[in-house]
C-alpha cells in the first residue's frame, strides 16, 4: 500500500506540471530541468542476472543498469561500476555515473539512485524511480536527471532469473570472504603468505564491493573497510615477523632440512625488502651473509662442515686426507661416500654405534673395532653391509669379542682365524 501511494504522489506531481497520466507505459525524466521522455523503452535481463531498463528519444538513449532482478534502491556514481545509469546525447557521447568527475569539477561524484518498486512478474514488467549526474570520459562535462520515472516497461530480452542475488546474499558473501582472509594472517600460522594474503584479500575487496551493490552504503562503512585494505600486500610488520620466524628455523635447520630452511630464509628476506625497504643495506648484507651452498655435493651443506665453529671451512679435515671437509665426498675417509652413508627418513644423519659420531665422520661406522674402509659386502647375508653391522657373519658373537682385530689398528689384516682355514672367526659363522 504505500508503495502505491508514494508512486501515485510522484505521477500526480508529474500530471499537475506537464499533464501526464501514466495509464500506459512510459518513460521520462527531467534533464537538466527539461522534460525528457523516451519514445520507445524495453526492459532485458542478461544471462548473468544483470538487469537493464532503457529509454530511446529518437537518437538519445537513458540507460539504467542494475545487478539483479530486485525490488531495491541502488546507488549510482559511488565507484560501483556494476550498477550504472548511463545517458547517450544525440551527438552519441556518453555520460556515465561510471566515469569520475575531473577534480576542477568536483572532488566526488554526486550520488544518485535507481529505485524498482515494483516488479510485476505476471506481465513481466518494471516500475520505478531514478536520478542521478553523469559525466562522460573527461570528467569535464556532466547530464543530470532528476524526477525520472519507468512506469511498466516491458521485459523484451531474457528471462527472470530462479534466484536473484540479494542483499542477504552478498552479505553472507562477504562474511564467508572475511573470514578466508583473516585465516591467511591466523596466529597459529608460522608465515603470513604474501600470495595467499593478496588472493584472500582482493576476494574480500570484491565481496564488499558487492555488498555496496546490493545493500547500499549510506555511512561510508564498507567503503572505509576496502580503503584500509590498501594494495592487499602484507604490511612491513608482518614482513618483518616472516623474517625473523625463518631465521629462527634457519639458525635450528638440521642437514635434512637446512635446504628448505636456508632457502626460505633468503626469501623471506628478500620479500621484507621489497615491502618494507633496506635504506642502510643491512637486510641485503645479512642476506649476502647467507649460504645454501653444498660444495663437494655430499648431502652434507657447507655449513655443517665447519667442525671446529671458526668460521674457516679450509681448515676442517676429519680425515687428514688434505682436503678440507666442504670439498671432500669421503669426509671420514672410510671409503663410503658421504651423500652414501646412513641416514633417517628426514634426511638427518645416523648414528648406527651410538658413539657420538655419525657415520659420516666415523671410520667405524657400527664400532665392532674394524674400520669401515676393510668392511665391504654383506658377509651373512642379512641385508645389512658389514660396515654397519656389528655381528658380521651372523653367528651370534658380536665381531668386536671375536678377535677382528688384536693389536687394535683397526685393520683386521691380523684376525684371529681359530681353525685356521684362512676365513678369520668374525666372519665364520
Amino acid at each position: 500500500m504505500k508503495k502505491l501511494i508514494l508512486f501515485s504522489l510522484i505521477l500526480a506531481l508529474f500530471s499537475c506540471g506537464d499533464e501526464v497520466e501514466f495509464n500506459t507505459p512510459a518513460f521520462q525524466g527531467d534533464r537538466e530541468n527539461q522534460l525528457w521522455r523516451a519514445k520507445s523503452f524495453s526492459a532485458s535481463i542478461a544471462p548473468n542476472g544483470f538487469l537493464t531498463i532503457k529509454g530511446t528519444n529518437n537518437t538519445e538513449i537513458v540507460n539504467l543498469r542494475v545487478p539483479s532482478v530486485i525490488e531495491a534502491t541502488f546507488i549510482v556514481g559511488n565507484n560501483i561500476d556494476v550498477i550504472e545509469a548511463e545517458y547517450i546525447d544525440s551527438f552519441g557521447t556518453s555520460f556515465s555515473t561510471n566515469n569520475k568527475p575531473d577534480e576542477s569539477v568536483s572532488i566526488y561524484p554526486e550520488l544518485g539512485e535507481i529505485v524498482i518498486e515494483e516488479i510485476d512478474y505476471a506481465n513481466e514488467t518494471f516500475t520505478g524511480t531514478y536520478r542521478f549526474l553523469a559525466f562522460d570520459a573527461s570528467g569535464l562535462n556532466s547530464v543530470g536527471f532528476t524526477n525520472g520515472i519507468f512506469y511498466k516497461v516491458p521485459l523484451v530480452f531474457g528471462e527472470f532469473p530462479t534466484n536473484p542475488v540479494t542483499c542477504e546474499d552478498a552479505e553472507m558473501a562477504a562474511e564467508a570472504a572475511l573470514l578466508a582472509y583473516e585465516a591467511t594472517f591466523s596466529s597459529d600460522l608460522d608465515f603470513v603468505n604474501n600470495t595467499a594474503f593478496e588472493a584472500a584479500c582482493m576476494a574480500y575487496r570484491e565481496a564488499l564491493n558487492n555488498q555496496r551493490a546490493y545493500c547500499g552504503d549510506a555511512d561510508g562503512a564498507l567503503q572505509a573497510i576496502i580503503d584500509a585494505l590498501g594494495d592487499c600486500q602484507i604490511s612491513c610488520t608482518q614482513a618483518i615477523a616472516n623474517s625473523n620466524e625463518a631465521e629462527s628455523q634457519y639458525v635450528t635447520a638440521t642437514i635434512g632440512n637446512f635446504d628448505e630452511k636456508c632457502a626460505q630464509y633468503q626469501l623471506y628476506l628478500q620479500e621484507q625488502i621489497a615491502i618494507c625497504g633496506d635504506p642502510n643495506g643491512s637486510i641485503q648484507a645479512k642476506l649476502d651473509s647467507i649460504s645454501c651452498s653444498d660444495d663437494d655435493g655430499d648431502g652434507v651443506p657447507n655449513a655443517f662442515e665447519d667442525f671446529n665453529g671458526d668460521g674457516d671451512l679450509t681448515n676442517d679435515d676429519i680425515d687428514g686426507d688434505g682436503t678440507p671437509n666442504y670439498l671432500d665426498t669421503d669426509d671420514d675417509g672410510d671409503g663410503i661416500l658421504t651423500a652414501d652413508e646412513a641416514v633417517d627418513a628426514d634426511g638427518n644423519p645416523i648414528d648406527t654405534d651410538g658413539d657420538g659420531d655419525v657415520d659420516y665422520l666415523d671410520n667405524d661406522d657400527d664400532g665392532d673395532g674394524v674400520f669401515s674402509i676393510y668392511e665391504t659386502g654383506d658377509t651373512d647375508g642379512n641385508g645389512v653391509a658389514d660396515y654397519l653391522d656389528n655381528d658380521d657373519d651372523g653367528d651370534t658373537v658380536l665381531t668386536i669379542n671375536e678377535n677382528a682385530d688384536p693389536n687394535g689398528d683397526g685393520n683386521p689384516a691380523d684376525a684371529i682365524d681359530t681353525d685356521a682355514d684362512g676365513t678369520p672367526d668374525y666372519l665364520q659363522a
